[in-house]
């Protein structure tokens, strides 16, 4: 057994000393990293777009219409910035993406709605960018309610009917809307929780694969056996110790960050955010580990891996559901480490729900973290006969 540790603890020192005289791990594993986690959070440090242009084609000119402008302009998320004279001209600032939508008001619009003429008030939005689309849709669409429902109100309270009677008209249901875990809509918190662990994961991939893959290149292969005693658990454990401890610090940086300093959601305490940090790091080892047995080419599985990372953020599910996915989609889901490590996120962290409801993902992540048994033989094998091809 000390013979084992001593191994594992001379194959430790030697990784140290390559990762300080190697810029590259410095970079991936510490400065992009905090760069990325610091950029992310930072822009969308308001939680959602504010102020976003819009223009107004007005050509009623009356106080009604200038009411509903100057609301629209009190919205937070929009801001009048200009007035236009037809659609032709607010079409075109929309297509130079001057204004993300514009509000038309026709003409006699006032006198028509005095009259219960029911006139068309238009709203054109773009959905060149789906939130800024999305919000602009939603303070032009309540507008456009707004105005029709002054209106009523107006009229109805010359008829001679109470405030209740005139809100039961109005409004014949009212809405009571609750925001479970992030009342804000702070898009901060839904993004930045899946991004930087993303990038992080990513880096991982790429790093561990990487750190194997100079093995083989530098011929250092057979050096790396030889101070393990040619076990190839040990050599690997003792080379991938190093980097676990540092990118475990990195992860738990990050979520001290987010959830003490920025005071992102936590429901489920600090023992689901510990038993997060670990399903980020292992299991994304284990898969860059797998990747480079699997294929013991280091410009291989660098690519596999890169690939593997950048098609988790399309299918983590945070910005288009899974469920809505085609069947194939959903089953391929399941070999995502970044899918589990949000699902775990959103039941245990995030919502604050028992472990045991994320079950089957922290299983997944568990299998991850085991896949390099898979291809300890064949990892050997490399290790030991394998020449280096460019």
């Amino acid at each position: 057994m000390k013979r084992i540790v001593g191994q594992l603890a001379a194959v430790a020192q030697r990784e140290c000393m390559i990762l300080l005289k190697n810029p590259i791990y410095w970079f991936c594993m510490i400065v992009f990293p905090v760069v990325v986690m610091l950029f992310f959070t930072s822009l969308m440090h308001e939680g959602q777009p504010l102020e976003m242009p819009v223009g107004v084609v007005d050509q009623d000119n009356s106080s009604t219409s200038r009411a509903l402008i100057r609301k629209l302009d009190a919205f937070q998320t929009s801001r009048v910035v200009a007035r236009y004279t037809s659609v032709a001209e607010a079409r075109k600032a929309m297509q130079r993406n001057e204004i993300y939508g514009f509000l038309y008001i026709p003409k006699d619009m006032a006198d028509q709605l005095l009259a219960s003429r029911q006139p068309k008030v238009s709203f054109y939005y773009s959905m060149t960018s789906i939130t800024a689309g999305s919000l602009v849709f939603r303070d032009l669409k309540t507008i456009s309610t707004l105005g029709s429902a002054a209106v009523g109100q107006a009229t109805l309270r010359a008829k001679g009917f109470t405030a209740d009677q005139i809100q039961a008209f109005l409004q014949p249901v009212r809405i009571d809307l609750h925001q479970i875990t992030n009342p804000w809509t702070n898009y901060n918190v839904y993004l930045s929780t899946m991004l930087v662990p993303g990038v992080i994961m990513l880096f991982i991939f790429l790093i561990t694969a990487y750190s194997l893959g100079m093995e083989l290149k530098m011929g250092r292969s057979k050096q790396l056996m030889q101070t393990a005693d040619n076990h190839i658990v040990t050599a690997l454990a003792g080379k991938i110790l190093p980097q676990t401890l540092v990118f475990l610090i990195l992860v738990f940086g990050y979520m001290y960050y987010v959830f003490g300093v920025l005071h992102f959601p936590h429901q489920g305490g600090v023992g689901s955010i510990v038993l997060l940090g670990l399903l980020t790091v292992l299991p994304a080892q284990g898969f860059g580990i797998f990747a480079f047995g699997l294929i013991p080419s280091l410009r291989m599985s660098m690519s596999i891996c890169s690939l593997w990372g950048v098609l988790s953020f399309s299918i983590v599910g945070s910005a288009f559901p899974v469920s809505a996915m085609d069947s194939e989609l959903q089953a391929l889901a399941w070999l995502f480490p970044l899918r589990h490590y949000f699902m775990t996120y959103q039941i245990t962290v995030f919502n604050g729900y028992p472990m045991a409801g994320a079950w089957p993902h922290i299983f997944v992540l568990i299998v991850f973290m085991l896949l390099p048994i898979l291809i300890l033989g064949k990892l050997k094998n490399a290790m030991l006969k394998y020449v280096y091809i460019p």
